[in-house]
């Protein structure tokens, strides 16, 4: 395990939305609705997901089959 600086800010990696109709149109809207950061070995991300005004965090992890 490395460590890292406690102190340095992570800025999110990517942004999360939800697409809405939007009346009398074909295009969507683009519903800002969280942020995600990928972890340092790359195999997953965590996700905050701010939805009715709180924020739900996420965890998505890389999916590896286990050997029986």
């Amino acid at each position: 395990m490395t460590q890292e600086n406690q102190t340095e800010k992570k800025y999110p990696t990517h942004t999360i939305y939800f697409l809405t109709d939007k009346k009398d149109s074909d295009k969507k809207d683009w519903n800002k609705a969280g942020a995600a950061w990928i972890h340092a070995d790359n195999d997953g991300m965590n996700l905050v997901l701010n939805i009715f005004g709180q924020q739900t965090p996420l965890t998505i992890r890389k999916y590896i089959p286990r050997e029986n």
